[in-house]
């Protein structure tokens, strides 16, 4: 499907959308642990952890990589294509993180199929991926779409900042108003962080969130649960 240019910025609010019918609701990424430890307790320590989540690892990794996924898509170079796909599972650090790209990058690819059964041909090297993490098929949309790459990247930023406030909401407990405040003070800094990434050469990806990880091993076997991961 060919988007003109005066429906790019729908298909954006659709592909960033909580209503996406992809499952993120169900994921907290290591949050769930970070609160029953007491390192995430109120609306400061919530908008420091996803601060440095944002910085240290989203930003280093998921971010560059997104970016690396549009290029590739766009000069149907599907080879790149897989390979960055690959790279990008590998860098989950727990199990549950890993399922949770899978799950989906499988629904989201699912869902785009199904909304242009008119083009099997363009759709082929998607459903030929035999693992699809979400960043890859985001980035499928993308260009299906034809919405520009930066913009992409800020709303894929601001859809995963949304989901994780959403989260923080439920588990801390906060407020909807501390829920906005946060929300307010670090999507500021998702345009910055959509230039840092876009900037970050293919040697120097890599995050530094070991604390995620332990967090997020943690939830694999946490007593009491909410979200998946």
């Amino acid at each position: 499907m060919s988007c003109p240019a005066d429906t790019r910025l729908i298909r954006l609010l659709q592909l960033a959308s909580p209503a996406l019918p992809v499952g993120a609701y169900s994921y907290s990424q290591g949050l769930e642990s970070a609160v029953d430890a007491g390192i995430v307790r109120d609306a400061a320590s919530a908008q420091d952890w996803l601060g440095d989540l944002l910085e240290f690892s989203v930003g280093r990794v998921e971010a560059p990589i997104l970016l690396r996924l549009i290029d590739r898509w766009s000069v149907q170079d599907f080879g790149a294509v897989e390979r960055w796909n690959l790279l990008f599972l590998a860098s989950r650090e727990s199990a549950e993180l890993r399922a949770e790209t899978l799950q989906m990058g499988y629904s989201l690819g699912r869902l785009l199929m199904e909304l242009e059964t008119t083009d099997e041909k363009a759709l082929a090297p998607l459903a030929q991926l035999e693992e699809i993490s979400f960043p890859a098929a985001f980035a499928f949309g993308a260009v299906r779409w034809k919405i520009p790459a930066a913009q992409a990247l800020v709303a894929y930023l601001w859809a995963w900042l949304e989901n994780q406030v959403t989260a923080t909401i439920k588990l801390v407990p906060l407020g909807q108003t501390d829920g906005q405040r946060i929300l307010i003070a670090l999507g500021e800094r998702l345009a910055s962080a959509a230039e840092r990434a876009a900037a970050i050469a293919d040697d120097e990806l890599g995050s530094s969130a070991p604390g995620l990880a332990i967090l997020s091993s943690r939830h694999e076997t946490q007593y009491s649960r909410l979200f998946r991961s």
